[in-house]
């Protein structure tokens, strides 16, 4: 049997892949600069992450080994919003995203000693219209910094202002795991 490897230490990768019920350990060892560049198309830089974490992993696989890694972005009208750097980038994310519909896309890269695969998932978020007290607020309360687009689908913003979603929920959390289900199949 082979052994599966996270390379991501999000609370949420990892909750979300135990709820596949796969056997897992995470290692983070990493050379991969992430950098979100100009000019790319915001569906090839998600693609182009996830591969880069993969062959960025600070070690060659063994034989009974799989790696998984992933990268998570938001996109509003054509704008790619990653993770906010400050307190004011997430409230101007945020911001942009009151009142509209936005895309999240996640890229998955998975990868054994001798073959690799890659996809995306796409789902589409409609934000209900925020005030700045609200915005204030969560991200004073759950400080959304390392997430794509400033916010977390599963935290109190998405009990209070999604109203609708278009795709996999999950896949909104970080990790398509109906696709990654299908997917890992094949590699072990």
């Amino acid at each position: 049997m082979k052994s599966i490897i996270l390379g991501s230490n999000s609370p949420r990768r990892k909750e979300l892949l135990k709820g596949l019920g796969l056997e897992f350990t995470v290692d983070t060892g990493n050379t991969f600069d992430e950098r979100i560049e100009e000019g790319v198309d915001p569906h090839q830089q998600v693609i182009d992450m996830s591969e880069g974490k993969s062959a960025g992993f600070h070690r060659p696989l063994e034989a009974d080994e799989i790696l998984i890694t992933a990268d998570t972005i938001v996109i509003v009208e054509g704008e790619l919003l990653g993770k906010p750097h400050s307190r004011e980038e997430a409230v101007l994310m945020l911001r942009k995203l009151s009142g509209r519909e936005h895309e999240v896309v996640t890229a998955v890269t998975i990868r054994d000693n001798s073959r690799k695969l890659t996809f995306s998932d796409s789902s589409s978020v409609r934000f209900a219209a925020l005030d700045d007290k609200e915005i204030d607020y969560y991200i004073d309360n759950y400080k959304p910094f390392d997430k794509a687009g400033a916010y977390g689908i599963q935290e109190w913003i998405g009990y209070a202002a999604i109203e609708s979603i278009k795709g996999s929920f999950y896949n909104i959390m970080g990790l398509p795991v109906h696709r990654i289900y299908q997917e890992i199949k094949s590699f072990l």
